[in-house]
Parts: C-alpha cells; sequence; structure tokens
C-alpha cells in the first residue's frame, strides 16, 4: 500500500481525483439493484454481476454475516448460479480480495471527503486521521477483512489503499512542511490511527469520538 507521491496540493488533488474518477468509475458498488421477484438482494442489471456480487458481500458483513461469504452464499443473494461468479471471481480468495479492495477504496473516498470538508492544511491532515478511525469503528468486519488481506500479486495503482495512503502522505507534507522524511513521517501517522482503531475494535477502549479527536491530533499537527 505504500507508494510514492508528490507532496502537498498536488498530492491531495492526485488522490481525490482517484477516488471520485477511475477508481470508483470501473468498479462502482452503488449498483442499482432490482428488489421486484428477484431471489433476497434482487436481480442485477446485465453486465452489473460484478458489483452486484460485491455489494451483496458487504451487506452480509455489515449485518455481521460475515460467515457465509462464499460463492454460493452471494449467488444465492444476486439470484444466479454459482458457475456465473467465476468469470469474474475464479475462487473465494479472489471474491475476498475484491472486497477488501472496496474496503480500503471507501476508506480512501471517506477521508478525501474529510480532507475537503476541513479545508486541507493541518486540519484536514487531522480529518483524515479522525475518519480512519471512525471507519474502522463504523465498519468492523469490513475494516479487518480489508487490512488482514495480504493480496501479494496486486499491481501498484490497483490498490484501492493507494488513495488513503497519497491522502496520508499528502497530508504529511501540507501539515508537517519541514519534516526531512515524508515517508517516515506517514509512517508514524499511520501506525498511530491504526492502533487507535484497533484498541477500540478489540474493546481495550470505548468509542468515544471526542478522545480519538485529541489523540489523533497529537500526531496530525497538535492540539490548540
Amino acid at each position: 500500500m505504500v507508494t510514492k507521491v508528490s507532496r502537498g496540493v498536488e498530492g491531495i488533488a492526485l488522490a481525490t481525483r482517484n477516488v471520485y474518477g477511475d477508481n470508483m468509475a470501473n468498479e462502482d458498488n452503488s449498483v442499482n439493484i432490482k428488489g421486484d421477484g428477484a431471489k433476497a438482494a434482487g436481480a442485477y442489471h446485465h453486465g452489473d454481476l460484478r458489483a452486484a456480487v460485491i455489494a451483496a458481500g458487504l451487506r452480509r458483513l455489515e449485518t455481521g454475516d460475515d460467515g457465509e461469504l462464499g460463492l454460493r452464499a452471494l449467488a444465492r443473494d444476486v439470484g444466479v448460479s454459482a458457475t456465473a461468479l467465476y468469470r469474474h471471481f475464479p475462487d473465494k480468495e479472489a471474491l475476498l480480495d475484491a472486497l477488501a479492495d472496496e474496503g480500503l477504496r471507501r476508506l480512501g473516498a471517506l477521508q478525501a471527503q474529510a480532507w475537503l470538508k476541513a479545508g486541507g492544511g493541518r486540519n484536514g491532515f487531522k480529518a483524515t486521521g479522525t475518519t480512519y478511525v471512525r471507519f474502522a469503528h463504523d465498519e468492523p468486519a469490513l475494516f479487518r477483512l480489508s487490512f488482514t488481506r495480504q493480496m501479494p500479486d496486486r499491481k501498484q495503482g490497483d490498490d484501492g489503499g493507494e488513495v488513503a495512503y497519497n491522502l496520508l502522505r499528502a497530508g504529511v507534507g501540507e501539515a508537517l512542511p519541514g519534516v526531512e522524511n515524508p515517508d517516515t513521517a506517514a509512517l508514524h501517522a499511520w501506525a498511530l490511527v491504526h492502533g487507535l482503531a484497533m484498541l477500540i475494535l478489540d474493546r481495550r477502549l470505548e468509542w468515544d469520538e471526542a478522545m480519538v479527536d485529541e489523540v489523533v491530533g497529537l500526531t496530525f499537527g497538535g492540539i490548540d
């Protein structure tokens, strides 16, 4: 997931464009599902089977039904035979990789929105950190899946997590312009929010947004 990008505003613009452009357009999972007369999740529009299956998998994760993330179960959800899915997902591992990648894409999109809403700079950098922890809290199963899949054969540019990391490293350039090694600073910031997220998911800490905001602020720009 670690990639090198330009520092500052250019990096933020690139990451944001990737979220709302190619990355989301190629595999837009806000697929139109029809509910009339189809099994479970409903029928899909022709050509959207891959997106429909990913959407069905995300629904199972959201409802805590991640024990049934096999191709047969998801084929039933979208109302097709399991064999129809093999062109898109040769096996369950490919399906889980796709779901994990979509989780990283969602995280990147939310962080891009948070950065823009906060106006960039130090405030935007801090907002991306808080958003990371909030995403883990709001979508724990998807978060865990996204960060436990190895996906060793993925090519640079295909990993949805690249967007999130681009924002992180570009944010370092914006909020901490004097830092000597942006990659080290980005890793430090990432370790902070990921560790905090895992402490909350593992119930070592109660969810408290004010606390999260304060802790993130210690690394992402300091506290006023």
